[in-house]
């Protein structure tokens, strides 16, 4: 009744030690008796031990059993001692001495393994097997009697991410290696002659696994062969609750492919998809963060129904044989999952990284706590968490060797695995890029359209989507077919749409061509690195599913990569500004370039082409041309046409560009520029001046009534200087150089900043007006082209105090003029600036010889009216008119010009003639005016 009464168990004792002694003297007074007292005394000992044993007591116990232990070596009969041993190991079990327990029932075992039969082998491979837990060398399916790890869910024993460091002691204690390794080794030998293959395999796998580095490279071979010539007895299929090889972790959840990414729905935004992040499937990679605290909540993944998914493992094999792993795939408890398995070769001290796969195929949660795998034959679970423990193990010290290390993988940090929730099917949009799927190659500021086309992989229809941009070069996509997207909705499964996305390659950077200069430069270039590349962002979704409340069931991102490959393409190799004199007596033929010996020249037979230009004195009746020289060249394999337009607000502005490429005609804007070779084109800039000459553009030259350094005068030195960048960048952005090559590839170059840097100089005698423009017009009859000269005429030069005229185009008359009769003229002065001028007007009349026809000892041209030191006032932004009547004597072609001397002219003028003395004249000459005389002399 758990009762004892002190003095009877001392009389106990007493009478007991009395009789172990009596029988001692016995043994040592005669050993030749027939029956050994050694026997009684030990059988004393033990029921001594049985009555004494409990814990209050152990001292004593232990060592009447030891004691009784030393005496079984006098015990001449095998079977007295196995009866002996298992008393002892009994008795020790009893007090909680599981080592000293488990080391006599090894002494048993020993004696059954001494015996050679079947039998005798079976009760030591059971006897052994006791042993295994005190030595923690247990099977995996004794311990799951306590732990059934099958039915605990895999977050209970990783949300925080700790492992408890007894529980690393528990599976692998290296202190008792030795031990360890003689057990299951007497296990093995012991299920080998018990005829127990199942047995055999899992001691087998137990020693391989645990104790590798202990073990020699034969060993490690021994130890495959049993393990092998157990599987070959054992039925095909045959699961065993231990794994052996390979060891297997968590690696990583790899980017699954963009147009998988899921994204939570926001059912109060139109815009559903801003604030809320991806959910997933993978979003990176590893799961936990590195540095982030263990009480970090755990991650949460979205699997879609009939999708497959990915999850990425790493296998080792640190032994000196080939690991051949016949199959291995994902372990899913929960029964709603799919897994493919795979085949795996490891060959010896290597890793190798593994995608496993499979298919979502109920909704509701996925439990995933390791991997079943197949290999030698018999089919095996692995857990993450043991292997965890493993590593975590090896980090402390605990644990012999880390097998990922061993077979030279880097350290890596623990991977959980998150909470996996199988939602409904969704749409599934998959992007093509048609013809470009690779890289689209286009030259520098080409403009070409590509063609997307999104097809419904899924089963369920998109009820919506919006297309947006993300990335780099954002600017590089012009346009996008929203329309053709939106008009395509709903996408019903297996349909699709194709839209247009309209692309602009960038231009180089200098860094580009240095990190590709060791290609050649007549080669072309191509440049296509990466995070330079613009990203389409679709964001669509499904119907609503009914009675869904304010949740919706999630939608889906698609980010299409616009890959493109930019491809160095014709250059600006130079731009500058030139000045030209064109003769009074030339028509505007002279303008055109001809091949031969003419004033503009080219060579095709030569590298890099060149333009002669002519210098007239201007006071032999010449007009200036301000033109815009653009050097172009082609390093490509390919031909250019180059096609040089010049826009005007005026509708009736001349954009006629002067080309060397075309000699033909020069109405022709194209130039054509072969591999290898240079071309240069010329740009009028006269139709590009301002209306108004006003005076804020003078403010450094002219000075400021506000002190030196005050606000109001900062202020307006920043409103001129922004008006004028704004008229630069006017005047930069309608010139236009495109180009064309083959039948599809067209672009435009890139010139905005050449162009800047060569009129920043001299922009402000390109912009501005002149004073006062000169056009004339028949008083009776007759047309004229370009009638309206305010754009037209030329601008002021400082030379000698005259005011050069640089039209862009020689002013004619439609009709022709019959000679001998009187033909009755208008000339028109208009005056560009916001003050009154004074002026005296002449106008001058010249044959093509450039003769004054005026000339009265030689005059070919007769006249009424006033000619010469006409005195006019102009009101400011006014025009004048001052008729008079010529009369032809001879047929011909001759040209009409106006000039003005202005009188006390103000300091703007002087400022835009760039009059260097006060006392300076300030000229102002109009352009020709070309009439054409008929009849007979």
């Amino acid at each position: 009744m758990g009762q004892s009464d002190p003095v009877l168990e001392d009389e106990v004792k007493y009478r007991y030690y009395t009789i172990i002694q009596l029988y001692r003297r016995a043994t040592l007074q005669d050993n030749a008796q027939r029956v050994s007292p050694v026997s009684f005394e030990l059988e004393a000992a033990l029921k001594l031990a049985r009555y004494l044993c409990r814990r209050e007591l152990a001292k004593e116990v232990s060592d009447l059993l030891m004691g009784a232990a030393d005496g079984a070596k006098a015990l001449i009969d095998a079977s007295d001692r196995l009866i002996l041993y298992i008393e002892i190991a009994r008795l020790f079990g009893t007090l909680g001495y599981e080592r000293k327990a488990a080391f006599f029932s090894r002494q048993v075992a020993q004696l059954y393994l001494q015996q050679d039969n079947a039998y005798a082998a079976m009760s030591a491979m059971q006897v052994l097997t006791m042993t295994t837990n005190a030595y923690h060398v247990q099977s995996r399916k004794t311990s799951r009697i306590n732990h059934d790890s099958s039915k605990e869910p895999r977050a209970s024993s990783t949300d925080s991410g700790k492992v408890h460091p007894q529980s690393i002691v528990s599976l692998f204690e290296s202190q008792w290696s030795t031990i360890q390794m003689v057990v299951l080794r007497e296990i093995l030998m012991s299920s080998i002659r018990a005829a127990d293959p199942l047995s055999s395999w899992s001691a087998a796998s137990r020693l391989l696994r645990s104790f590798y580095p202990l073990i020699t490279p034969a060993g490690q071979s021994g130890l495959a062969s049993s393990l092998a010539n157990s599987a070959d007895k054992l039925p095909t299929g045959t699961r065993c609750a231990d794994p052996c090889l390979p060891f297997i972790r968590l690696h990583s959840f790899p980017l699954h492919p963009s147009q998988r990414e899921i994204v939570k729905r926001n059912p109060h935004k139109k815009e559903w998809w801003t604030g809320a992040g991806p959910t997933g499937p993978f979003i990176y990679t590893p799961f936990s963060k590195a540095g982030a605290s263990s009480g970090t909540s755990k991650q949460e993944v979205s699997w879609i129904v009939g999708e497959p998914v990915q999850v990425m493992v790493e296998l080792a094999n640190p032994c000196s044989f080939d690991l051949v792993v016949e199959s291995i795939y994902l372990s899913v408890h929960s029964g709603n999952f799919d897994a493919f398995p795979v085949s795996v070769s490891l060959p010896p001290n290597t890793s190798k990284l593994v995608l496993l796969s499979g298919i979502p195929t109920q909704v509701g949660q996925i439990s995933i706590p390791g991997c079943i795998v197949h290999c030698f034959g018999v089919i095996t679970e692995h857990l993450f968490k043991e292997v965890d423990c493993l590593l975590l193990g090896a980090a402390q010290g605990l644990v012999l060797s880390d097998p990922f290390r061993c077979c030279g993988s880097s350290k890596f940090k623990s991977v959980n695995f998150p909470s996996i929730s199988v939602v409904p099917p969704l749409p599934l949009l998959v992007a093509n890029v048609v013809g470009g799927d690779g890289s689209i190659l286009l030259y520098e500021g080409e403009i070409r359209d590509v063609l997307i086309t999104l097809t419904n992989a899924g089963t369920v229809p998109v009820e919506e989507a919006n297309v947006a941009l993300s990335g780099k070069n954002q600017d590089s996509v012009i346009s996008i077919a929203h329309s053709t997207w939106k008009s395509a909705l709903p996408i019903k499964p297996g349909g699709e749409v194709t839209f247009a996305v309209t692309l602009r390659a960038w231009h180089l950077s200098s860094a580009d061509l240095e990190a590709d200069g060791s290609r050649s430069p007549a080669s072309s270039r191509r440049i296509a690195r990466e995070g330079i590349n613009p990203f389409l962002n679709i964001h669509y979704a499904g119907p609503a599913a009914a009675n869904s409340g304010d949740s919706l069931p999630p939608g889906r991102r698609l980010v299409v990569p616009l890959n493109i490959c930019v491809v160095q393409g014709m250059r600006l190799v130079r731009a500058r500004l030139l000045s030209m004199e064109i003769p009074a007596r030339f028509t505007e033929a002279h303008l055109r370039p001809v091949s031969g010996k003419d004033d503009i020249s080219t060579g095709n037979d030569t590298e890099h082409t060149n333009i002669n230009l002519l210098k007239i004195d201007p006071y032999k009746g010449s007009w200036g041309l301000r033109l815009l020289e653009l050097e172009l060249f082609n390093p490509t394999d390919v031909v250019f046409d180059v096609d040089v337009a010049v826009h005007s607000d005026e509708p009736n502005v001349d954009q006629r560009v002067i080309s060397e490429g075309n000699a033909a005609d020069a109405a022709c804007h194209k130039t054509r520029i072969d591999r290898d070779y240079s071309a240069r084109v010329l740009i009028p800039l006269e139709n590009f001046k301002l209306p108004v000459l006003d005076a804020s553009f003078f403010v450094k030259e002219s000075g400021s009534d506000e002190p030196l350094g005050s606000r109001a005068a900062a202020i307006a030195e920043r409103n001129a200087k922004a008006e004028l960048n704004a008229s630069i960048n006017n005047l930069i952005s309608k010139i236009k150089v495109k180009w064309h090559s083959g039948r599809n590839s067209s672009g435009e170059l890139n010139i905005k900043d050449a162009i800047q840097a060569a009129l920043q100089a001299s922009i402000m005698d390109i912009l501005l007006p002149d004073p006062l423009t000169f056009s004339f017009k028949l008083g009776s009859k007759g047309t004229v082209t370009n009638v309206d000269s305010s754009k037209d005429s030329g601008s002021p030069s400082s030379n000698d105090g005259n005011v050069g005229p640089s039209t862009s185009n020689v002013l004619r008359c439609e009709d022709p003029i019959s000679a001998h009769e009187m033909t009755h003229m208008e000339v028109q002065i208009r005056n560009n600036t916001k003050e009154i001028i004074l002026m005296n007007l002449s106008i001058s009349c010249k044959d093509v010889a450039g003769e004054n026809c005026f000339d009265e000892n030689s005059a070919t041209v007769l006249w009424a009216g006033v000619l010469s030191d006409i005195h006019l006032e102009v009101q400011p932004l006014q025009e004048v008119v001052h008729p008079f009547s010529v009369y032809y004597l001879v047929p011909g072609d001759y040209s009409l010009q106006a000039s003005s001397v202005i009188i006390d002219a103000t300091d703007v003028l002087r400022a835009r003639a760039k009059a260097e003395s006060p006392d300076e004249p300030i000229l102002c000459r109009g352009s020709p005016f070309h009439i054409r005389v008929v009849g007979t002399a």
